[in-house]
């Protein structure tokens, strides 16, 4: 045997791990760690993704909400978890935002959690009770003036996109009102539809169906265009110049989770995000920009967030021990 052919066979020969190994996986349940409470729209994205996979592949995709800390409980689990693919975390805005409002994380987002793909780009949604008294923008700007501080801005959790987004529009409106945070989405709306609060710049996926049934009022949406889920609903930057906000969603997992497998992964997510009737799903609960892209544009988009939000931050002067 030439010496050239020999090198050829070793060289394939020490690839067939690697080709196999991406071939067979996954060969057992896959867990997809969501770090918030049930029923917000990280959780109800989470599993709208499970279902789809678990049907396209074969094996199960299970939910397990972990939330707590702004979602550092559930990535934490997820950073800690072995890098073998088979324990993913639903991703949403927080982790951009807890490196500027954490000062001792027992990790490091950007190092510690391999980017797999972005999902969707959602705007929230400035919704108030619907026996809340103002019924537009302007109107709601002219009653927290009177009121200062007296109207609870409900979120879902301290520092989370929710609280941000909020923060944002105090900002640029000159209005005070409280933030009063919950351990995700779901608890925070069921407040917000009892009176106990008054208003939530929540997820869109959360929020859509309360806002159908006339449950919530809908005053604006916080990305530039209107969305095509709330057409008639404007944006918040028709009243207040400049104004914008968003939610976004992708999946990480661990750092040194073999490339063959977060590639195979981004292409079997990203093959769901392209299936009509994926998108059908995901249109009742918001719709959104889809991404389809590779994990180094999710990871892009992670640090140009973690960038932008970092000035909301320490503008507002949050701080979470």
């Amino acid at each position: 045997m030439q010496r050239r052919e020999f090198i050829g066979l070793v060289g394939g020969a020490a690839a067939w791990p690697v080709v196999a190994r991406a071939q067979s996986f996954p060969a057992r349940p896959v867990r997809i760690i969501v770090p918030f409470a049930p029923a917000g729209g990280t959780d109800i994205l989470a599993r709208l993704l499970g279902q789809w996979l678990s049907e396209r592949i074969g094996q199960p995709f299970i939910i397990e909400n972990r939330p707590g800390a702004n979602t550092n409980v559930g990535t934490e689990a997820v950073v800690k978890a072995d890098p073998d693919g088979y324990t993913l975390l639903l991703v949403d805005p927080s982790p951009a935002t807890n490196v500027t409002l954490y000062e001792n994380l027992n990790f490091n987002f950007i190092r510690d959690i391999a980017p797999v793909t972005g999902l969707i780009r959602q705007p929230l949604v400035m919704v108030v009770n619907s026996s809340f008294p103002a019924k537009t923008v302007p109107e709601f700007i002219a009653l927290a003036k009177v009121n200062p501080d007296k109207i609870n801005m409900a979120s879902a959790g301290l520092g989370n996109v929710t609280q941000l987004a909020g923060e944002l529009f105090k900002t640029m409106t000159g209005v005070n009102m409280t933030n009063v945070p919950y351990r995700g989405s779901g608890p925070a709306l069921t407040d917000l539809l009892a009176g106990q609060v008054q208003v939530m710049f929540s997820s869109m996926p959360a929020s859509i169906e309360y806002i159908k049934a006339g449950s919530l009022r809908a005053l604006a949406v916080t990305t530039a265009m209107r969305s095509e889920a709330l057409p008639d609903i404007p944006t918040v930057s028709e009243y207040v110049p400049g104004y914008e906000a968003s939610s976004w969603y992708g999946v990480g997992v661990p750092k040194n989770t073999p490339v063959e497998i977060i590639e195979k992964l981004n292409k079997e997510i990203n093959a769901a995000l392209a299936d009509p009737k994926m998108v059908v799903r995901l249109a009742v609960i918001g719709g959104g920009i889809v991404f389809q892209g590779s994990p180094a544009d999710y990871g892009k988009l992670i640090s140009d967030e973690t960038v932008k939000w970092a000035k909301v931050i320490k503008a507002a002067n949050i701080k979470i021990e």
